[in-house]
Order: structure tokens, then C-alpha cells, then sequence
């Protein structure tokens, strides 16, 4: 799976981009060049033509956000933000984003080398994972299509149409992770604030971004959403982020309002949040209307969550291959038979749509 992934390690650290290339080459990845700043890291793709790139936020003479804007519009490759746990980081990382990185990593405090061989597993899992991801303009075309691949089951509305009205009190789970930021924000930003939905978002990303994930979820979007805190407690019209490194369950739900409880809990599927144990507590707890989402990302967490929302007899959906960045968790539901609907990510809200409307008589 790794042989032949070719990167470009830049960061303005040289120690930094030692101990990166160190870990990339050790996990078989071929890094064909190292840059100091965020010039020179332009220059190496465009030389090199690397599968990936992994990009510091912070560097001299051109930072990371200009220079995979520059990428993106010179020589398309797969970027990866290597990001610091700081509120001004997760900032800059979620413009970079913007501009067209796939996802991002976070840089260990401390003892810096001790912890980023302890998380060198993971880095070049993820290095792999972007690598595969098409950034040119078809690929881009080709992820935000709409129209022709929905299935038969839904319909192409974004609100209740005449004769239709939205059921009592619905709940919406979503799970997302690799390419998954954008994606969520797609969805929440064309759900409206008629349907009433209570939203929970896991999104795999570490504590310090989940915050403000949330904040752009919520001036984006026409429900009021915001990071979870243990115990907090939502209605229609409202949504909760998973906190970072703390398990999201649905404690209880009574009266159209569920409360969330937040845990250390030892992470499932090698993931703290994951998107299995929010959707399972879910589908023990909410007795309303409740839709399961599974989105772009590696792995398999939230397949069994999607069964167990079937199984509860709620409905599901998954983002298809042709507009997910990486199609790992959606292919894994997809695999379990539990799935309703598999859409495009233009198509998905109305998907959505579509389960928790009733046709009047």
C-alpha cells in the first residue's frame, strides 16, 4: 500500500524535517525532497511532482496557507498541515483547508522526538491516506458533482415540498473523518432550520480544533451549534461537535432534547471520538426519527454504529466513492448492507431531507 508514495517534507525546522523524513522513510515512503519554507516547498512539487506534501503552518518568506494555495493553483498534489495544539494554529489550519489541503496533522508538544516516533504509525497512514486523494480540477469536479448518481429511495429537495411536512423531532448522527471538515460543512450548511434536526457531528480531530469546528458549523449553517461539553443538552435547531479526545454518548432523551455525556473511555477503532460509540448510544436511547451519515474518511468506525441505527429502525446514508476524499468509512457501512442511500455530497442534505418528511393525505 505504501510503495510508491513519494512526499515532500517542508517545515522550517531542520531537526523537525529530520525526524519527519525519518519516520516517512522508515514507513516506506519516499521523501524526494525537504523545503525550509513554504517557497521552497512550492518549488520542490513542482520539480519533484510528489504524490503528497507535508506542510508546516508556520514558516519564513511564505507560510503554509500561501504556498498550498500556490500548489493548488500550480501543480495540484495532496497537502497535509502539520499544525501546533494552539487556537491560533487550528485558525491558520482551517484556512489552509480552505484553501485545499486535504487534512491535517498535530504536531506532539514536549519531548517532540519521543512522541512523534510514538505517533509515526499514524503519520504515515495518513501521508498514504492523502496521497490518494485527487486535488487536480477533475477530481474536484468530479467530488462536488450533483444530480445523476442519486439512488432511487430519495428525492431533490432541500425543504418539505407542497403536501409533504417534516416528522416530530428528528435526530441527525454524522461521522466523518480524512477530507471530512468541508464536507460536514456542506451538508450543515444546506439543512434547514425547519426540519428541526438535533445534530451530532464526530469528526475524528484532535482537542484544540474541535472548538473551533464548531464555531464554523455555526456561522455557516441555520442551526446553532456548538463543541460538547459533558452534560450539555439540545433541541431542534441545535447540534454538538464531539470534543476531541473525549467519546460523545447520548445519556438520555426525553421531550424532543437529548443530553450528551462526554468519556475518556479507551478509544474504539483506535479513534477518541468515535463516530461507533455516539451512534450506537444513539440508536439505544432516541426512540424519534433518527438518520445515521457516514462521510469521507479512513477506516471503518461507524459501520457497526450504522447497523445498530438500522437495526433501531432509523435510516442511513453514505457519501459515495466518486465525491469522498478518502472512501474507507463510507465503503465499510456501505459493506454492512445497513445503508439506505449512498449520494454524492451535493445530494446528501436533501437526502437527508427526504427520511424525515411524510407525505400528507
Amino acid at each position: 500500500m505504501v510503495g510508491g508514495v513519494r512526499a515532500v517534507v517542508a517545515d522550517d525546522s531542520h531537526f523537525m524535517r529530520s525526524v519527519i523524513s525519518d519516520i516517512l522513510d522508515d514507513g516506506g515512503i519516499d521523501v524526494v525532497a525537504q523545503a525550509r519554507d513554504g517557497e521552497n516547498a512550492v518549488e520542490a512539487v513542482i520539480e519533484h511532482e510528489p504524490d503528497a506534501v507535508t506542510m508546516d503552518v508556520e514558516m519564513p518568506v511564505m507560510n503554509g496557507i500561501e504556498a498550498t494555495e500556490r500548489i493548488m493553483a500550480e501543480r495540484p498534489t495532496p497537502v497535509l498541515m502539520l499544525s501546533a495544539h494552539t487556537d491560533e494554529n487550528a485558525d491558520v489550519t482551517f484556512e489552509a483547508l480552505d484553501k485545499g489541503a486535504v487534512d491535517f496533522f498535530t504536531k506532539p508538544g514536549g519531548e517532540v522526538s519521543m512522541e512523534m516516533s510514538r505517533l509515526k504509525d499514524q503519520l504515515v497512514e495518513m501521508v498514504v491516506s492523502v496521497a490518494a486523494v485527487d486535488v487536480t480540477a477533475a477530481g474536484k469536479a468530479k467530488r462536488s458533482s450533483t444530480g445523476s448518481e442519486r439512488t432511487a429511495t430519495t428525492q431533490s429537495s432541500t425543504s418539505a415540498g407542497a403536501g409533504d411536512t417534516y416528522v416530530e423531532n428528528p435526530t441527525l448522527v454524522v461521522g466523518s473523518s480524512t477530507g471530512g471538515p468541508k464536507m460536514v460543512e456542506t451538508v450543515m450548511q444546506n439543512l434547514p432550520a425547519a426540519a428541526d434536526l438535533r445534530v451530532l457531528i464526530v469528526q475524528h480531530m484532535p482537542e484544540g480544533f474541535t472548538g473551533r469546528f464548531a464555531e464554523r458549523i455555526n456561522a455557516r449553517s441555520e442551526y446553532e451549534v456548538s463543541e460538547a461539553t459533558d452534560g450539555a443538552r439540545i433541541g431542534g435547531g441545535e447540534g454538538l461537535v464531539a470534543a476531541g479526545d473525549r467519546h460523545m454518548r447520548v445519556k438520555n432523551y426525553r421531550n424532543g432534547r437529548l443530553r450528551a455525556r462526554l468519556t475518556e473511555d479507551a478509544p474504539v477503532n483506535s479513534v477518541r471520538p468515535a463516530v461507533d460509540v455516539t451512534m450506537e448510544t444513539a440508536a439505544e436511547t432516541i426512540d424519534d426519527p433518527l438518520v445515521g451519515l457516514i462521510l469521507t474518511g479512513m477506516g471503518e468506525d461507524g459501520a457497526d454504529g450504522i447497523r445498530r441505527i438500522k437495526a433501531a429502525g432509523g435510516s442511513t446514508i453514505a457519501q459515495d466513492e466518486a465525491t469522498s476524499a478518502v472512501y474507507g468509512m463510507p465503503k465499510r457501512a456501505v459493506e454492512t448492507g445497513c445503508v439506505d442511500s449512498v449520494l454524492p455530497i451535493d445530494d446528501i442534505a436533501d437526502g437527508i431531507i427526504d427520511t424525515i418528511t411524510t407525505e400528507e393525505s
